[in-house]
């Protein structure tokens, strides 16, 4: 049986192919592009695949706005199959998806006026945002309504926590946040900071020196916000899966694990963090 809800969301979410084909999860992605040429996240490239052209030339690799055409193909795709549709969004303070995702959403009414179909914004990003998608999704699963469907998922925007650890500050200038003289600089002083989503907006929560600092920050962290309680936690990198494999089998040694997997980290945001990135997003159980 079909859920009575369609979950969709944006390539950013760093779903896994076996999370979007058990839970019937649509993807809406967002466009990459390397020289002349125009790439769908998640849909023409793999997130390895999208760094091998980001090494190859990170100066020609380029991303852009979210696609209301997107999300408005992914609505009548789902609308084959259900009367209610929750679109999930990355936040609304780092990209233009969610004001995609309405734009569609508009649109979706005028063609289909029996639609319900709500929009939310997950106030995160990467792998935090796919475990919002993923209790909407989990939720629907089990019949729930769509008011239900969006409590689900706004509980767990609630809960869930984004980490981040940078093998280079060189291209973090391009989230507009710092000169390029200083991701110059702090690369050539070897500074890898660690990064945090809050109220919606990414953070520098600290920097060290050596990865091996940096993961254990990370773990320190998880550590203190969840204790010995049952946790779910997504293990990220950008095209580093021996070490991501690594720390997956700290994460699950360390802590009980009630769920763990690993995933690619987006390459959208890749492009200004650079390859070897590692990251965690976690929530505990109540």
């Amino acid at each position: 049986m079909k859920p009575k809800v369609a979950i969709i969301t944006d390539s950013i979410a760093c779903l896994t192919r076996e999370h979007v084909e058990q839970y019937g999860i649509r993807i809406a992605p967002i466009n990459l592009y390397f020289g002349d040429k125009v790439y769908k996240d998640w849909v023409d490239v793999t997130p390895d695949e999208a760094y091998e052209l980001f090494l190859k030339d990170p100066d020609s690799f380029k991303t852009s706005g979210s696609n209301p055409w997107d999300w408005l193909e992914a609505c009548r795709e789902a609308s084959k199959e259900t009367d209610s549709i929750l679109c999930i969004t990355l936040s609304s303070k780092l990209s233009g998806a969610n004001d995609a995702a309405k734009q569609a959403r508009e649109e979706i009414r005028a063609e289909l006026p029996q639609l319900s179909i709500e929009v939310l914004d997950s106030e995160t990003v990467t792998a935090a945002e796919g475990f919002v998608a993923l209790a909407a999704a989990r939720a629907a699963e089990e019949g729930k309504s769509l008011a239900e469907v969006v409590k689900a998922a706004e509980e767990m925007r609630d809960k869930v926590t984004f980490l981040a650890f940078l093998d280079t500050i060189r291209h973090i200038y391009r989230t507009g946040r710092i000169p390029k003289i200083a991701a110059q600089v702090g690369s050539m002083l070897n500074i890898k900071p660690l990064l945090t989503v809050s109220s919606g907006s990414v953070r520098f929560i600290g920097a060290v020196r050596s990865r091996e600092r940096g993961i254990e920050k990370m773990l320190k962290i998880m550590r203190d916000k969840v204790g010995q309680s049952p946790v779910h936690v997504a293990v990220m990198h950008a095209y580093a899966l021996d070490e991501a494999q690594k720390l997956k089998e700290r994460v699950s040694s360390e802590f009980n694990c009630a769920e763990l997997w690993i995933t690619g980290f987006s390459p959208v945001m890749g492009y200004a963090t650079g390859t070897g990135t590692l990251g965690l997003a976690f929530y505990k159980e109540d």
